[in-house]
């Protein structure tokens, strides 16, 4: 339950500031042209509102608009949020407003150029906000990794992982060609590859690629949910610390022992060592290992009914040679919008899985997204899924769909080449219609949260 509750946080939290920082687009670019905005709430306000602030005034011909025509407040729905601009066909479906004469305040007698920036606005500040994210990244923790034949133990990889041919302790060398390397890996690079070829063993093995493998895997791996994705670094067990009184202390075991087996299994990798020590959870059996001199060590250890024996682990980055980019604050710009088109360019690659009966059946709601963050709060975490998901929302909302921003967008790029305005009546049956469809869509992918929770 503490869990679901971290997750939900960091979901609701996230979504906080995308929908902010979104409607907070829509609204400048409405306050540059003097059109006005009523309302301006984080959330959705059916029936009732959490709080509000500062009652809309209606403006006044010659005075100049100012954020005091406008209602401020958060409703009670985290499910998004809106700006109420006057003169427009919206999801408020305000036709009472749009049955009176225009007022020169209202979105609808502005010209062509200034309502499409004023749509375009939401979805141009969620990409901002992403390359900020993203460029904070990069100033504050910088680009750490470590190349793959760097680390001689190979990956370890997930079941999905294991299907199609992978094995673990492969390191990953090329695909299709390609080197493959830490510093910038794409998963997409690799399952959409024909060929990968790995280091297994000393020697150069090819593992074939079964086409639209991105979405079996994708599949595979939300059923596992094993915490580390599609491969992670496999390292020695080597011990940083004993825990004062607890069973590792109490056999002997000193600071800089290297695992290397348990009850006479192999445990000279961190995952080898964690699967005997579940095996044996509530036994005492024998351990061994090469201490920080070469010599080898072997006692009888106890091992808790949770599998822990009192030990911390070396990290792998003091192990392992690691290359780190470090960027100043102008260095970290370009990074940032280097990333930023890098992770759109991948989200809008993966659309084309979506219109496949396999993307369909993968298509995820709230229970996906929040599955996405960790289950313990990680700010670093935080910031990576929050900018993705930025990505993510900026080309959602500008597709061509009617009740999305880029819907609307269609309609005025339509006027701009015709110079024709398309009545009310179009705009309003056209956002009925996008309201019913994004209304489906999110009882189908929510649904399929839902079935993949109680039924898979």
């Amino acid at each position: 339950m503490e869990t679901f509750f971290i997750k939900a946080a960091q979901l609701i939290a996230a979504f906080a500031i995308l929908v902010l920082v979104h409607e907070f687009g829509h609204y400048i670019f409405a306050k540059i042209f003097g059109i006005w905005v009523e309302k301006f709430y984080l959330f959705f306000d059916p029936w009732f509102k959490i709080c509000s602030f500062n009652k809309a005034e209606t403006p006044q011909e010659g005075k100049k608009l100012t954020w005091k025509n406008t209602e401020y407040g958060v409703g009670w729905l985290p499910l998004g949020g809106y700006c109420k601009i006057a003169g427009m066909i919206d999801e408020s479906m305000d036709t009472e407003q749009m049955s009176q004469p225009a007022k020169p305040w209202e979105f609808r007698s502005k010209p062509a150029w200034q309502r499409l920036l004023v749509m375009i606005g939401g979805v141009l500040f969620n990409f901002i906000l992403a390359i900020i994210i993203y460029a904070g990244i990069a100033f504050t923790w910088g680009d750490k990794y470590i190349e793959y034949e760097n680390a001689e133990y190979g990956m370890m990889y997930c079941k999905a992982a294991h299907n199609l041919g992978f094995v673990d302790g492969d390191i990953p060398l090329t695909a299709d060609g390609e080197k493959i390397s830490a510093a910038n890996f794409n998963i997409l690079d690799l399952l959409e590859a024909k060929t990968v070829t790995v280091l297994r063993e000393g020697k150069k093995v090819d593992i074939t690629i079964p086409e639209n493998s991105v979405l079996s895997v994708n599949e595979q791996m939300k059923d596992e949910k094993n915490g580390f994705g599609f491969m992670t670094y496999r390292f020695p067990m080597i011990v940083k610390e004993t825990v004062n009184g607890e069973a590792a202390e109490k056999a002997g075991i000193k600071n800089g022992d290297r695992i290397i087996s348990i009850n006479g299994k192999n445990a000279n990798t961190w995952d080898l060592a964690t699967a005997q020590l579940a095996k044996n959870a509530g036994k005492t059996v024998p351990l061994t290992a090469i201490s920080a001199k070469g010599d080898t060590v072997t006692a009888n250890i106890a091992v808790s009914e949770t599998g822990k024996i009192g030990i911390m682990l070396t990290p792998i980055d003091e192990i392992f040679k690691t290359n780190t980019i470090e960027y100043n604050i102008f260095q970290s710009i370009p990074r940032g919008i280097e990333i930023g088109v890098d992770k759109l360019a991948t989200y809008v690659g993966q659309m084309k899985y979506v219109f496949t009966k396999e993307g369909a059946q993968n298509l995820g709601g709230f229970g996906a997204i929040g599955d996405m963050f960790p289950e313990e709060w990680s700010w670093y975490q935080f910031w990576i899924i929050t900018a993705f998901i930025s990505v993510a929302l900026a080309f959602m909302n500008i597709l061509p769909i009617p009740a999305l921003d880029g819907g609307h967008v269609v309609f005025l790029i339509y006027e701009m080449i015709t110079k024709k305005q398309p009545s009310q009546k179009v705009l309003e049956y056209a956002q009925m219609v996008g309201l019913g469809l994004l209304f489906v869509l999110l009882i189908y992918a929510n649904g399929n949260d839902i079935y993949r929770f109680f039924i898979k």
